[in-house]
């Protein structure tokens, strides 16, 4: 079989020693001689590894005590409206940065008044605004760190008046975050963390608890601390298989060195790739420059060679590259080069950028 490269935007590629291991599991988890699909998660192994789990998270990215670290089901769009059920009084402001901004938007007016502080849908997403002000009176700001679709990221921890949200299910684990900027922090694992079906929540403790309504018990963040250690993120069964490949995942990251270490690999791979497309003559790239990801690199051909698209497209694939084809909202092609993209990859994809040049331009 040739190589593969796996450039899909998610679920994407994983650590292949996390594969291994699940694989493993699968078979025989913690030598029970029972796999971890059919394992109890109230046995002292499984909670182990939820124990595990949330220290390598608080390890990782520094977190400090009065946050708590949930894993819950339902993905980052769950978390649209858990987020201003549990936190959002009278209004929100939010920044719109892509379809995800937008749809969260779209949920948290169901719980109060929200103010779009700036939005980049005037150009089809492809800047971060720059110039807003957020609310001094809102309950919380909230932002979308990495737009998979768009290829646009915010690379920084802003300062903010209010308590500052972030959906970071794109770009968690990819660079150094300061915590303490953030009030609450959210994101499907599918990306960075693990497969899909888990979902991260960091919560400042001093946040919650303080909305007018009524909450529903699975909405209500505080339920997933539980009342003993052992309790935690299990009020109902959690999605033990996803969680045990996280698990794997951020014992990978800690091995090479932590997030640090990881955001040098990432910043290597995405130099890369933008600079081919920046030189090769039959490419561009869709996002402003100064706000291009590092996770999710969009591109297109130049508009004498749009007529070559199509060809590119059959060639990249006869050389193993799987998953660039660009969201129809942007056309032309995605190559998402998350943690667990090899390096390799990436100059597979350039190579095969400059071999296309050769033989179209």
């Amino acid at each position: 079989m040739k190589q593969v490269h796996n450039f899909n935007a998610g679920p994407c590629v994983l650590p292949k020693q996390a594969i291994e291991s699940a694989i493993e599991a699968i078979r025989n988890f913690d030598n029970t001689g029972i796999g971890i699909l059919e394992i109890s998660h109230r046995t002292p192994g499984w909670e182990r590894i939820m124990a595990e789990t949330e220290a390598l998270w608080r390890e990782l990215l520094h977190i400090p005590e009065n946050y708590e670290v949930i894993f819950l089901g339902g993905g980052a769009s769950t978390q649209f409206f858990h987020v201003p059920a549990n936190i959002l009084n009278k209004k929100a402001a939010y920044l719109q940065t892509g379809v995800w901004a937008k749809k969260a938007i779209k949920e948290a007016k169901f719980y109060g008044d929200v103010e779009v502080v700036a939005s980049s849908e005037d150009k089809n997403y492809t800047y971060i605004p720059k110039d807003f002000t957020v609310p001094t009176d809102a309950d919380y700001f909230h932002i979308t760190t990495n737009n998979t679709i768009y290829g646009t990221e915010i690379k920084y921890d802003m300062d903010c008046p209010v308590n500052l949200v972030a959906d970071m299910s794109s770009d968690i684990m990819s660079r150094p975050v300061d915590i303490s900027k953030y009030a609450l922090i959210y994101g499907g694992a599918q990306k960075n963390v693990g497969p899909a079906g888990v979902t991260f929540v960091i919560v400042r403790k001093d946040i919650l608890g303080k909305v007018e309504r009524k909450l529903q018990t699975m909405v209500d963040y505080t339920t997933h601390f539980g009342k003993e250690p052992r309790d935690k993120s299990m009020f109902n069964t959690p999605p033990v298989f996803s969680i045990f490949v996280m698990h794997e995942t951020l014992k990978w990251v800690k091995e090479l060195g932590g997030v640090e270490a990881m955001n040098k690999i990432n910043v290597e791979k995405a130099n890369m790739l933008y600079d081919e497309i920046d030189r090769n003559k039959m490419f561009q790239g869709t996002a402003v420059k100064e706000d291009r990801s590092i996770m999710n690199v969009c591109f297109v051909m130049n508009e004498q060679y749009k007529d070559k698209e199509a060809d590119f497209m059959a060639f990249a694939k006869e050389r193993g590259m799987v998953g660039i084809k660009g969201h129809r909202s942007v056309g032309g092609f995605r190559a998402s080069i998350y943690n667990a993209c090899p390096v390799e990859s990436v100059k597979a994809l350039v190579a095969c950028m400059q071999e296309f040049e050769k033989l179209n331009a």
